[in-house]
């Protein structure tokens, strides 16, 4: 019989002790009780929540913030813009009027040309506008990272 080294075919050989093949986690896990485990999951999954929760409230202030101001401002604009648009339609109006002079009903004509006009740039207005608010993201980053907690919470190659 040839002699292959193992311990068990040489007489009067110590045994070779087993080599720890488990990774740091699996020994980590072996000596520490379920109920230790199951506290840690909880703790990291409260504070993973609650960093969520501290993260959109980040967010929301800051869109709120931008929105408010951005709002304040085109607020203030709309009004200014109003009263010229205002008076330049009455300018419009009193001109058309006088542009067909002697015509019944000149004045009222010149009204509903008016009209019509602003009938019009408000229809436009409106359609830019719609399509605008559809393009509003709310909050990218949260709902990312949200959308990745049951990734988190499943079993990984580390965990195994």
């Amino acid at each position: 019989m040839t002699d292959t080294g193992y311990p068990s075919e040489r007489a009067g050989a110590t045994p070779v002790p087993e080599v720890d093949t488990s990774t740091p986690s699996e020994r980590r896990a072996a000596s520490t009780s379920f109920g230790e485990l199951f506290g840690q999951v909880t703790k990291d999954l409260s504070t993973l929540i609650r960093q969520e929760i501290d993260l959109a409230k980040a967010e929301l202030k800051q869109s709120a913030t931008r929105a408010g101001a951005g709002a304040g401002l085109l607020a203030a604009a709309g009004y200014s813009a109003l009263m010229a648009v205002f008076f330049l339609s009455c300018a419009l109006w009193w001109g058309l009027a006088d542009l067909f002079g002697d015509i019944e009903g000149s004045i009222a004509l010149a009204a509903l040309i008016v009209a019509i006009i602003w009938g019009i740039i408000a229809g436009i207005l409106y359609a830019i506008g719609r399509k605008r608010l559809k393009e509003v993201q709310g909050m990218p980053r949260t709902a990312d990272t949200v959308k990745k907690i049951p990734d988190a919470l499943k079993r990984n190659e580390e965990n195994r």
